[in-house]
């Protein structure tokens, strides 16, 4: 098969996107929370590797971010794995670096590649928040007498600072007095994000990055098709500018300028650029740069501005060639602060909407910002991209890519509806492939219905 990319900007080693998928980004105990974790895992990386043209088969390791991982049973990213019908010869590592989770999957990933150790590798991250379970942490040794503690493990394991004992919004707080960023300007900046978005699904632009999801209904009711994201017809911009601070009292951050709680998953699948050209494969963008960055826990929030110069600089390229920013919107404050110290123009910065309007599983984000990142850049004609994600603990993570010209130039950005149809029948909890009405027919169904 003759290459589809151009043989002069691809080296043997470097790192090449073929593949993307995520699911639709489901509210708490929405559309989405009668399946794991591992199922949307499951479903994200089967699409990733149909879309890419690449066979299971040929997948050497498997690297996927997931945070919430109580009572998933063991290694969650071999149960995605072998959901999506790879070997049982793939290896398999979870990865939990908070909400730099699935970021930090593909740095890994493509860090493999460029050693020579592998040539194919899926990587990304699944979450489902509204199936976390609760705690009770002395039932082991037994509750001798009066009441029980019950611990939330959403908040504990993913939402709460151990280091100050307080929610993550307190550090929010924080961020927002150190950098003199008002609740107006929150809230603003968190009505642009679900304006972004809306205007971003509306045009369709999304239908690249989704893989329709078909839930099965309960009790014999007929399943659902779910290809949209949950939370993007939820804005109310008068009532978000009324809801009470969240974390302090007189505070500035509220349930409605921070992320939602979200369920999803994103998968990559990542080639060696040797692997590509020798199987013909379209090549949408190379990794060009990544690096991770620290600092004091409770100021996570802007560990993205220390992150991205390092993966800029790593990448061999200067700011000022940056075409568009992923900030993942952890908090509207974050977006915020970042743009402020990196001196961004908000232009370029989460121009199809973040986690404040889409939605933010935690060990997903890192990786879905990708995807969403190179729809930017493909819908905007850019070339240069850089995602970065905070983390708790103090960390943050940030990865360039660039728009190969030959994916740049293609004439089309969503995928076919050929595509669309065998991916989503291919991949969709409880439908078998022979069943003949295919998921495409009844999506268009279901939205003119």
């Amino acid at each position: 098969m003759a290459p589809t990319t151009d043989e002069a900007t691809i080296a043997p080693r470097d790192v090449c996107i073929v593949g993307i998928a995520r699911t639709p980004m489901g509210g708490q105990s929405g559309s989405l929370s009668s399946l794991s974790a591992t199922q949307l895992g499951s479903i994200a990386i089967k699409a990733a590797l149909q879309r890419a043209g690449v066979d299971a088969a040929a997948v050497e390791e498997v690297y996927f971010g997931n945070v919430l991982s109580a009572n998933l049973g063991q290694a969650p990213a071999r149960q995605a794995a072998i959901g999506a019908g790879l070997p049982h010869s793939v290896v398999c590592t979870t990865l939990n670096k908070v909400c730099a989770s699935g970021m930090k999957a593909a740095m890994l990933a493509a860090q493999s590649i460029q050693l020579g150790q592998n040539e194919v590798v899926i990587a990304g991250g699944m979450e489902s928040m509204s199936n976390a379970p609760y705690y009770l942490p002395k039932a082991r040794t037994g509750y001798r007498m009066g009441h029980g503690e019950v611990v939330d493990g959403m908040i504990k394991d993913g939402l709460w600072d151990v280091y100050s004992d307080k929610g993550m919004g307190v550090c929010g707080e924080l961020c927002a007095e150190n950098h003199s960023i008002s609740r107006a300007q929150q809230d603003d900046y968190s009505i642009q994000s679900y304006e972004r978005a809306i205007a971003a699904t509306n045009a369709g632009v999304f239908q690249w990055e989704v893989v329709p999801v078909e839930v099965p209904g309960a009790r014999g009711k007929p399943s659902v098709i779910v290809a949209k994201d949950d939370g993007v017809d939820k804005l109310d911009a008068a009532k978000l500018r009324k809801l009470r601070p969240a974390f302090k009292e007189g505070g500035t951050v509220t349930a409605g300028n921070a992320s939602s709680i979200s369920d999803g998953a994103a998968a990559l699948v990542l080639v060696s650029g040797k692997y590509a050209l020798e199987k013909g494969l379209t090549v949408i963008a190379k990794v060009r740069g990544y690096a991770d960055a620290e600092q004091a826990p409770e100021l996570f929030t802007t560990s993205p501005a220390l992150a991205i110069p390092k993966a800029v600089k790593r990448a061999g390229i200067d700011a000022s060639q940056v075409d568009f920013y992923e900030i993942n919107e952890a908090f509207s404050v974050v977006a915020l602060a970042n743009q402020k110290l990196l001196g961004l123009d908000s232009a370029k910065v989460n121009v199809h909407g973040g986690a404040v309007s889409l939605g933010h599983p935690l060990g997903c984000s890192g990786a879905r910002i990708i995807v969403t990142l190179l729809g930017v850049l493909k819908a905007k004609q850019g070339t240069y991209g850089v995602a970065g994600v905070c983390n708790g603990g103090g960390g943050a993570s940030a990865l360039v890519v660039e728009l190969t010209p030959t994916f740049a130039a293609s004439p089309a950005l969503q995928y076919s509806k050929v595509q669309a149809e065998e991916a989503s029948c291919s991949v969709s909890v409880g439908l078998s492939a022979s069943e003949s009405l295919s998921l495409y027919s009844r999506i268009q169904l279901q939205e003119s219905g």
